[in-house]
């Protein structure tokens, strides 16, 4: 395909195409694998694009393969693009405890400063810029129309660098998000890591404390997000109520729905996927 970008597999899917590839990043000095959804109706015109952020453990096939989003993206005219969730690769560091919720598989969407992580853990680097020009040098993507959304991790993903990049995105959601990362075992074990000891510095990754320092404009509609309430993650690791509070008070427009009986899996994620994508098409679709 030309710049090293190289085609793993394709897939016809809904009269469009998934794709997996892989190509060398320069940003994490690794190679580094997405997916990309291509619907029908990118063979005539240029497309919204979604990117979608998995969450921990994840890779960019997990969304392709369990959220059951092609057909609804083939009927809206919607590109999904997934990437990886982490740097992989010979060098690349791990947990040294070998957990699964930090290093390979949970790179947390940020910069990392620290050794030996910063050399390689550059994703919010990778997603907001490097992964960018691949896809629409690639892909017939119409890169003012724009949506992010993402799930736990990955939900903490999208709202952080959502929130911090309004220029690229123009419609957010997430799915049981990481909300107050400073507040959980996840985070805090990441975060210290990752940006070191001073937690100053966490305060520009964590979407309750992000959301009083930033204007998400109320014409961009509102950040959509569900959380079931039978996620055995919810009371330890979420902290949904912190971004609510944050939100009010920073009037933010947020529509933080509450779910009875759903875990934090894709069984969950597949049963409100549909909505998710309709909010990010009529959102896209003021822009055209």
């Amino acid at each position: 395909m030309g710049d090293g970008l190289e085609i793993l597999s394709r897939h016809r899917a809904f009269d469009g195409e998934v794709q997996f590839v892989r190509h060398a990043s320069e940003v994490t000095g690794t190679p580094m694998q997405f997916s990309v959804y291509v619907p029908p109706q990118a063979a005539s015109e240029p497309v919204p694009v979604l990117t979608y952020l998995a969450g921990l453990t994840c890779t960019e096939e997990t969304f392709m393969i369990k959220a059951g989003a092609q057909r609804v993206a083939a009927e809206l005219g919607l590109m999904l693009v997934a990437p990886d969730t982490s740097p992989r690769g010979d060098g690349v560091p791990d947990d040294p405890d070998g957990g699964w919720d930090f290093g390979l598989g949970a790179g947390f969407y940020l910069d990392a400063t620290e050794p030996p992580w910063r050399r390689h853990y550059r994703m919010a680097s990778y997603v907001t810029g490097e992964l960018q020009d691949l896809v629409f040098a690639h892909y017939p993507g119409d890169r003012a129309r724009q949506g992010l959304f993402g799930h736990s991790m990955g939900g903490h993903g999208a709202l952080v660098l959502g929130l911090k990049h309004p220029g690229i995105w123009t419609t957010l959601s997430a799915f049981a998000p990481v909300a107050a990362p400073m507040q959980c075992p996840w985070g805090r074990k990441a975060f210290s890591h990752y940006l070191g000891s001073d937690e100053t510095a966490w305060a520009e990754w964590d979407a309750s404390r992000l959301v009083s320092q930033v204007d998400w404009p109320a014409e961009r509609g509102e950040i959509l997000v569900d959380q079931g309430l039978d996620d055995v993650f919810l009371d330890e690791q979420l902290y949904p109520a912190a971004l609510e509070s944050a939100c009010e008070a920073a009037k933010a427009p947020l529509n933080l729905r509450r779910h009875p009986g759903y875990d934090h899996g894709y069984y969950f994620i597949s049963s409100f996927m549909e909505s998710h994508l309709r909010h990010h098409a009529a959102g896209l679709e003021r822009l055209n």
